[in-house]
């Protein structure tokens, strides 16, 4: 039995899988690697605590192996794109199937070791169990879960995120860029786009609720009748 946090890296590149592990392991992480989706696939994904995905395999890709981490397997395990695409299509295509940073090749093993430890702390929960209710809605901060009414909303991470600081804050006006900052951190760069984006999701998700989400034009959203 191991208190190591486990990482899995899955890379079509196995340089790139040999660099990975051999630097995270130095960080004293459990790190196993996948040169497939398909071979990550096989494994128990939902015993690690962090993926990182290369974009660009095939004939799976990594977001197309998001896709079935987060949709199929409801995991909210964080995810890291490692990839050598480096457009704002690309970025926010990532930032909305769930990822929780996007480093692009070739890259610096101390910034992205950096990068692991911030997500993992981030993705962290705060208290063991927390729940929380406002109106119809109910947030479950421990299992980083929210429901409407007795249902559970199939959502990524970050649109989890961004319910639940509205759900948990409701009333208060968060400007883009607070929230950009609260649910990206500082030390990923997206743009106010991907935060309309995500919430016009998280609208549509919610169905005839979704107007809750407001706009105060020229300040920013907020949570309320």
């Amino acid at each position: 039995m191991t208190d190591k946090q486990k990482i899995l890296a899955v890379d079509d590149e196995d340089d790139i899988l040999e660099i990975l592990s051999f630097n995270l392991a130095g960080e004293n992480f459990e790190v196993d690697t996948c040169a497939s989706a398909e071979e990550a696939l096989r494994k128990s994904l939902a015993d690690y605590d962090l993926f990182i995905l290369d974009v660009m395999m095939g004939p799976i890709s990594g977001f197309r192996l998001a896709e079935k981490i987060r949709k199929e397997m409801s995991l909210a395990t964080p995810v890291i794109f490692l990839t050598a695409r480096d457009t704002e299509n690309d970025r926010i295509t990532g930032f909305n199937l769930g990822a929780d940073d996007y480093l692009v090749k070739p890259f610096s093993i101390k910034e992205l070791t950096a990068r692991v430890k911030a997500v993992l702390r981030r993705s962290s929960p705060v208290a063991p169990k927390n729940i929380t209710t406002s109106g119809n809605f109910t947030v479950d901060t421990g299992k980083k879960l929210i429901f409407k009414d007795t249902k559970k909303l199939e959502l990524t991470r970050k649109e989890y995120e961004i319910m639940a600081l509205f759900i948990l804050n409701a009333g208060k006006i968060f400007p883009r860029s607070e929230i950009l900052s609260k649910v990206w951190g500082d030390d990923v760069i997206v743009t106010d786009r991907t935060v309309d984006v995500t919430i016009a999701r998280i609208r549509k998700k919610l169905g005839d609720t979704g107007n809750m989400i407001k706009n105060k034009s020229g300040y920013g959203y907020y949570f309320g009748d």
